[in-house]
């Protein structure tokens, strides 16, 4: 259960800079000070989402840290949130904030690959943590300290806000039985998995959610991948590409990130900093809860609609894992900051995987069977 921060409690916590020592001697030191009276600022910043607004989950996520902040501070700090494009494109919110000419963000990392590969570990890789296990690897592992790391280049710092756990594979105009038939492939796909679908023979580009259907209504791509049965239902995607893939196993757990300019973060007061971290704790906690009663219903609704939900072949499976340990040392050898949290990441992630396989996943393999098998 989410713990919900107290206002009150955080209004009065005032930083102990904000009152002034009593520096007189003498007989004036001998009187009390009359006590010091702290008013908070009123402050208004403005978020850009890469999200559109009909992402009630997403989008709703900078929402919902917007209004929370706005609670915990009797309304003295107000963000105001904007959908992808509507004060900076869906994928330059990283650029905007490092600017200054935006206070803060809600966006993924992966998207800004472009800058530097290594963006990509703090929201997923191919093959990588699921959101359960980011979420230990970025607060006890290790991984929100390689990302500070990073965000300070970028004159900016960063908190988890919002994980949309396992993904799926994407949307296709046909239907893709072999490794064969991903070549040639006009594929939408965003972070390292680009590169992975480039090295098995596809074109992989990055188009924003706001016009992933009409590029495949038009024929622009030949598939899309966003994120799972809700958004994807909301989208529309059905209605032009069909066939619908499982597992995205390049996105095994997608990480959001409220991204604020370093020099504005600063400049506040210490109690409105604490509710942009409860704020962001909070959502952090929630989105995937959020997805996972929201994703079943809407996988269901889509199959009664005519969807044909498929699962990748173990052969493009093998491929794409062979793929994808080529395209990291290839990474690797050119980027040491990559191969570095690359590392990091693989120690954490093997010990994780042999500890799920005796736990979650001995359960999961019986208990999902057992649940439409046993009675």
């Amino acid at each position: 259960m989410t713990s919900r921060v107290n206002r009150r409690a955080l209004l009065s916590a005032a930083p102990a800079a904000a009152v002034p020592a009593v520096l007189a001697t003498g007989a004036a030191a001998q009187t009390p000070a009359a006590p010091a009276v702290v008013t908070a600022p009123e402050v208004r910043w403005r978020l850009t989402s890469s999200f559109p607004r009909s992402t009630d989950i997403l989008f709703g996520t900078a929402e919902a840290v917007a209004r929370r902040v706005g609670e915990l501070t009797d309304g003295k700090f107000r963000i105001q949130a904007f959908p992808g494009g509507e004060i900076a494109p869906a994928l330059s919110a990283l650029d905007a904030v490092q600017a200054g000419s935006i206070e803060c963000a809600h966006t993924a990392s992966y998207y800004y690959i472009g800058k530097d590969p290594a963006l990509a570990f703090f929201t997923a890789v191919p093959f990588g943590l699921n959101a359960r296990q980011n979420t230990a690897w970025l607060r006890f592992g290790g991984g929100q300290q390689l990302m500070d790391e990073m965000m300070r280049e970028y004159n900016a710092v960063a908190f988890p806000c919002g994980d949309t756990g396992a993904q799926m594979g994407g949307w296709f105009r046909r239907e893709i039985r072999t490794v064969e038939d991903v070549r040639g492939l006009k594929f939408r796909i965003t972070g390292l998995a680009g590169q992975v679908f480039q090295k098995m023979g596809a074109t992989p580009s990055v188009v924003p959610a706001s016009d992933i259907y009409s590029s495949l209504e038009r024929g622009t791509i030949d598939a899309a991948e966003f994120v799972g049965p809700h958004d994807d239902e909301k989208l529309g995607f059905a209605r032009v590409a069909p066939n619908y893939y499982a597992p995205g196993f390049w996105e095994p757990g997608a990480r959001l990130h409220f991204l604020a300019n370093q020099a504005a973060y600063n400049a506040l007061p210490a109690q409105y900093k604490f509710a942009i971290q409860a704020a962001c704790a909070e959502a952090d906690a929630e989105m995937v809860a959020k997805y996972d009663v929201a994703n079943p219903q809407a996988l269901r609704r889509l199959i009664a609609a005519g969807t044909q939900l498929r699962f990748w072949s173990r052969p493009i499976l093998e491929a794409a894992w062979r793929a994808t340990n080529e395209v990291m040392e290839e990474i690797s050898g050119r980027n040491e900051r990559f191969k570095r949290i690359l590392e990091a990441q693989r120690r954490y992630r093997d010990e994780v995987y042999t500890w799920h396989r005796v736990s979650e996943n001995s359960f999961d393999n019986f208990a999902f069977t057992a649940s439409q098998t046993v009675r």
